[in-house]
């Protein structure tokens, strides 16, 4: 073993050596008899060095000869008449016999017995033994001399010996070209300003030009990175066509075009921003075009400012850490409530079914709606778990004022459903996270209206997809569809309810909250809600605030983040108390986000709020969650709290990794 060691590093020995003669004639200029003999022993070392080198190659050669001896001389012949290089590997993968192909194409005329596969060829899996039957892509190690490595394809079989045969076959030259080929392949982006209309009205009649002017230069040096090109569509869209050699590096600098073009603000105006989808992995330029424009809707679903980038494997998203801008115009509004107004007209019955664990948002809302549609003359029933609901206090008083049959259980509305049932899922959008998924399957016509974050689990087959990020709930987006629908019917009671439900999503008007939030919220006043009726749905009992505290007192602070572990709580609303508690804990100095976890019906629920300088709908994303940018949760299968905190933190690590800009700036 060490004269093969001593083989295998024969560089260092030669350095060696030379560092021995270098002695001898420093030596001379201190006395030039100790100089001789030290020549003298270097000689000597020298002359014994090579004798067992010599040696070494001579019993390597002979352990060869032994090795071929036990091989059939026809298999021999064949071996070294073989067309293509051949080697033979021991069980531990080293090279113990090959023919004289593989020395001269592989090995490049050097002699490698008894040396590791590992050290002559890159790319090797510890499996690689059991793959070989299969064939196994791997390429050879490059050197000083020769700059490109060969890549094999390398067949193998088990010996009646216990060794491993192995075919090498040379396909450097096809596999170069299909890694250009896959390189060269065209990806689609579509870039779209956002909020244009809004951008341009704001800004003054110069610096319009300016805003564009600089936004353009950003994009052509963007581009000029590339070997694609640019071309505006329209006043506010461009087609940008790359190679997908370029990708890698926009992923790698996360789309930093996002955080450049954010800078651009004019004056006091609202900074510029971005939303680029990208197709990629399809078969022709329409198949990625078609993807391009998916991810774009997807990335303004998500509130704008992003990229979104779609594949047959699905969305990717970067970005997305700046707040929604509120559109001012109300025409899609007016327009979402005709097409709803002739949908409902329309049907034999609708259904309302919101999410999982029903709140104020959803409750406030479909009463708005409830109200509306049986206006019209058409029967209406909200879909909800009474037991599971977090708007207990608001069922109950919705039910005292002439709202006891409009509640219906889940279950029992499939006996509802016929073909002419329109099903409104409102106060979400996602196919798992609704109340019902047997209802939602069977319904044929299906309307959505939500205000949370797009998903990629969105619901696909709604005929109606009435979907805003910018606003604060969708007690908001329905209080703006009832003036259109049915304005005269909207009462003191669901007046309160809408407000109930606008107030739950704005932490009292302190967060999300718009210019059309606060025209919305004037509207319900008109309408006589009761301020103080919203007031004491918020309150709880002394016990409440009892767990609440102790929830906020356990509270450990992460990277700005305060992290809550509710191990001993267990009460039956703690559901609606861990919210809660989230909120109080953004009150504490220095907190930017909150996260309450604790344990419910087997699994782990995670409660997340931020006053905006945290994106918490990005961190729960990471965990299959999903909400909004300040308000946010997931839910976790298969693990206890301990487990489900460093799947937290994991999640807060990578968002602060990812988002280092935007978290400097704050």
């Amino acid at each position: 073993m060490k004269n093969k060691q001593l083989w295998q590093s024969r560089r260092v020995l030669y350095l060696g050596i030379g560092v021995l003669v270098l002695l001898p004639i420093i030596s001379l200029f201190w006395d030039y008899r100790i100089a001789a003999a030290e020549f003298a022993a270097v000689l000597v070392t020298i002359v014994l060095i090579f004798y067992r080198l010599h040696k070494f190659k001579l019993d390597v050669r002979q352990l060869m000869q032994e090795t071929v001896r036990n091989l059939a001389l026809t298999d021999k012949q064949a071996l070294e008449a073989f067309p293509l290089p051949v080697a033979v590997i021991n069980d531990s993968c080293e090279i113990i016999w090959y023919n004289n192909l593989f020395r001269t194409d592989v090995l490049r005329c050097q002699d490698c017995y008894g040396t590791q596969l590992k050290t002559i060829m890159a790319d090797i899996p510890d499996d690689f033994i059991k793959r070989l039957p299969r064939g196994l892509d791997i390429a050879s190690v490059t050197d000083d001399k020769v700059k490109t490595a060969k890549k094999y394809t390398v067949y193998g079989s088990k010996r009646k010996d216990g060794c491993y045969q192995l075919y090498f076959i040379d396909n450097t030259e096809l596999k170069n070209t299909a890694t250009e080929y896959m390189l060269s392949r065209p990806v689609v982006a579509i870039i779209m300003i956002d909020s244009y209309d809004e951008l341009m009205q704001n800004a003054k009649e110069g610096e319009r030009a300016e805003i564009v002017s600089m936004i353009e230069k950003l994009l052509t040096a963007w581009v000029s990175q590339t070997t694609g090109f640019l071309r505006q569509t329209d006043r506010n869209k461009y087609l940008f066509v790359f190679e997908e050699r370029h990708y890698q590096k926009f992923i790698e600098t996360r789309f930093d075009i996002l955080d450049k073009v954010r800078q651009i603000s004019i004056g006091d105006y609202m900074a510029a921003t971005l939303s680029i989808g990208v197709g990629r992995g399809g078969a022709t330029l329409a198949e990625n075009e078609d993807m391009a424009r998916q991810a774009l809707d997807m990335a303004l679903g998500r509130g704008g400012d992003q990229a979104a980038v779609k594949t047959s494997a699905g969305y990717e998203f970067y970005g997305g850490v700046s707040k929604v801008v509120e559109k001012r115009t109300k025409v899609k509004t007016r327009i979402i409530a005709s097409a709803l107004s002739e949908l409902i007209d329309g049907s034999d019955n609708v259904l309302i079914m919101g999410h999982k664990a029903t709140d104020l948002d959803f409750v406030g809302a479909a009463a708005g709606l409830y109200k509306a549609i049986m206006s019209r003359g058409c029967s209406a029933r909200i879909v909800l778990s009474k037991r599971d609901s977090l708007a207990k206090g608001l069922i109950n008083q919705l039910e005292k004022e002439g709202y006891s049959e409009a509640f219906i259980e889940p279950e029992e509305s499939l006996f509802l459903v016929t073909p002419k049932t329109l099903l409104i899922v409102a106060d979400t959008h996602r196919k798992g996270f609704v109340e019902y998924p047997e209802l939602y399957k069977v319904a044929k016509t299906i309307a959505v209206i939500d205000h949370h974050r797009k998903m990629v689990d969105f619901i696909d087959n709604a005929v109606l997809f009435y979907h805003e990020p910018y606003a604060s709930s969708a007690s908001e987006m329905v209080t703006e569809l009832v003036q259109y629908i049915a304005d005269k019917s909207i009462t003191v009671t669901e007046a309160t309810a809408l407000l109930a439900g606008i107030t739950l999503d704005t932490r009292n008007f302190s967060v999300r909250t718009g210019v059309r939030t606060f025209e919305a919220a004037a509207y319900l006043r008109r309408k006589g809600a009761d301020t103080a009726k919203v007031k004491e749905l918020f309150s709880g009992s002394m016990e409440d605030y009892v767990t609440r505290a102790r929830l906020v007192a356990s509270a450990n602070i992460y990277k700005g983040c305060a992290i809550v572990l509710g191990k001993s709580e267990v009460h039956k609303n703690l559901r609606l108390i861990a919210p809660q508690a989230a909120d109080e804990l953004l009150q504490i100095a220095g907190v930017k986000a909150s996260f309450v976890l604790y344990a419910v019906d087997g699994g782990i629920y995670i409660s997340a709020r931020s006053m905006g300088k945290v994106n918490v709908q990005l961190v729960m994303e990471k965990l299959g969650g999903g909400g909004h940018m300040t308000m946010a949760g997931a839910q976790l299968k298969n693990t206890d709290l301990e487990g489900a905190e460093e799947k937290l933190i994991d999640a807060i690590d990578k968002y602060f990794e990812e988002n280092k800009t935007h978290s400097n700036n704050d």
